[in-house]
């Protein structure tokens, strides 16, 4: 059986290494077409930079389908050969017959988890850098979340946040520097909570009275309510700046600091140990934490997505006997990827919203399907 193993290894790593293929390249094909119509000023450097960062984010991502692929072909090329009657009337099962491809599929699960822990976190933060400071050109869009603290930079100001909530709307001890033209230090604010939101219409003139930069221009004021701090000044004829602290304040902030929320979603730059760290402070803090929760445990399960889907695969593979042809089959995975994505993105919402915890939300539907697709290769006649 060991020759019969790897022949079916042998298969089924030609059509996952051909899946891969394909979806490398529409994808990428697709993208780097959108991303030059969007950005022309981006030079052929830049984008091939960027794609290089972007290309194993994309190579992990495609696992699942590509398993779910390959598990597919490979069963329905033996079974229009008749092979598999071959296999069946020697006494092997169904699943016997498919051990070589979960073994296989379980290795690029575990492959794939160590590019999304150990390798991906770091290439999304350089690729995130080359598309805010070279292709977009808005350098003050790009932070980076390291651990607790996050850097920020908005036209002529930077400031500092050690914790902030997945929604981007309360942080806790900010640090604001404000520069002049020349980048000489005018003003530095610090506060111990801080709650980002945005106010449709602009502030009374109470409110304003008590505001930092009042912005009458714009429609949407993108007010900070500041508690528990202190306002240094510094002045180009003194030598000594004047500090006065307050209980509470509001400031109106640059347009762009709205963008500032999207510095929320850190997953995807943190590894699962730094991930960890990450919600341990938030939680110190006093934050929400359950979004973060739900991440740490959706990287790990969602590594295993592969096995998932060739689990459902199989009996699907020769279901039909020899009926359809490769259209069929493929239209069949794309079926089963969609039935896996709604419910796994239904989950992933659920305890987003804490109607289910992060675990649950993370490992029912691998749980589920790969039960699923026992009971479906059980009842597989042979």
């Amino acid at each position: 059986m060991v020759r019969i193993d790897r022949y079916i290894a042998k298969h089924f790593i030609g059509f996952f290494l051909g899946g891969i293929l394909v979806f490398l390249t529409v994808f990428l094909a697709i993208d780097v077409l959108s991303t030059y119509v969007s950005y022309p000023s981006a030079t052929a450097d830049t984008l091939i930079k960027y794609y290089l960062f972007y290309v194993p984010d994309l190579f992990q991502k495609m696992i699942p389908v590509s398993c779910l692929l390959g598990t597919i072909l490979c069963l329905s090329s033996l079974n229009k050969s008749n092979e598999l009657i071959a296999l069946f009337a020697a006494g092997y099962s169904l699943l016997r017959i498919s051990m070589p491809i979960l073994v296989l599929v379980t290795f690029l699960s575990g492959l794939s988890f160590v590019l999304s822990d150990r390798i991906i976190p770091s290439l999304n933060r350089q690729k995130n850098y080359i598309y805010y400071h070279d292709i977009k050109k808005n350098p003050g869009m790009f932070s980076i979340v390291k651990t607790n603290r996050i850097w920020y930079r908005s036209k002529n100001e930077i400031f500092n946040i050690k914790t902030l909530n997945v929604e981007g709307t309360k942080a806790q001890g900010l640090t604001l520097y404000t520069f002049d033209d020349n980048w000489n230090l005018q003003r530095m604010i610090t506060a111990d909570d801080v709650d980002l939101k945005v106010d449709g219409n602009a502030p009374a003139p109470a409110e304003a009275a008590n505001s930092e930069k009042p912005n009458p221009g714009h429609h949407d004021q993108y007010q900070w309510a500041l508690k528990n701090g202190t306002v240094t000044v510094f002045y180009k004829d003194s030598n000594f700046p004047m500090t006065s602290t307050f209980k509470n304040k509001t400031i109106v902030m640059n347009e762009e600091a709205q963008d500032l929320q999207s510095s929320g979603q850190t997953s995807e730059m943190l590894t699962q140990k730094e991930l960890s760290k990450f919600i341990e402070k938030n939680k110190e803090a006093g934050l929400d934490t359950i979004r973060y929760e739900v991440d740490y445990q959706a990287k790990i399960a969602f590594a295993f997505a592969g096995l998932v889907m060739s689990m459902l695969g199989i009996p699907f593979s020769v279901s039909r006997g020899r009926s359809g042809g490769v259209m069929l089959q493929i239209g069949i995975c794309i079926g089963l990827v969609f039935l896996y994505w709604i419910f796994y993105n239904s989950c992933i919402t659920l305890g987003n919203h804490g109607h289910l915890p992060p675990v649950m939300a993370a490992w029912i539907p691998n749980l589920v399907m790969i039960g699923l697709g026992f009971v479906l290769i059980s009842k597989t006649k042979k």
